[in-house]
């Protein structure tokens, strides 16, 4: 079973994620801020946390990294940034602290589909 966290205080982007995820056959989870992604994380395995880069408290950034450094989620697990944030400097800023891909704003099927693709997770 394919079973994802989507992170996102923003509820349209997180309901839109959850229901592209769901349509491609995934269980999907959600949370609004990062604390709960982490919390959520240390007692459940997913393949896949789509994770909003601009939140409250707590950013995008610093929850991958506590998600590598803590080894949160289970093994393989493939964390995609969701941002609209499209600069190269940005993105290679997000790859370096440890997302495996880049999911720009706003989501649709294709774009979602292509990214699922890439990380082998289709």
């Amino acid at each position: 079973m394919k079973k994802a966290l989507v992170v996102d205080d923003n509820d349209v982007n997180r309901i839109l994620a959850c229901r592209l995820l769901g349509k491609s056959g995934w269980t999907v989870d959600e949370a609004d801020k990062g604390e709960d992604a982490l919390a959520y994380l240390r007692d459940h395995q997913v393949a896949l946390v789509l994770l909003d880069v601009s939140m409250p408290t707590m950013s995008g950034q610093e929850v991958c990294r506590q998600i590598r450094a803590d080894g949160l989620g289970g093994s393989g697990i493939k964390v995609v940034a969701y941002t609209a944030h499209a600069m190269p400097e940005e993105i290679q800023e997000f790859l370096g602290c440890g997302f495996d891909t880049v999911l720009l704003k706003p989501m649709s099927r294709d774009r979602l589909t292509a990214t699922l693709g890439e990380l082998g997770l289709a």
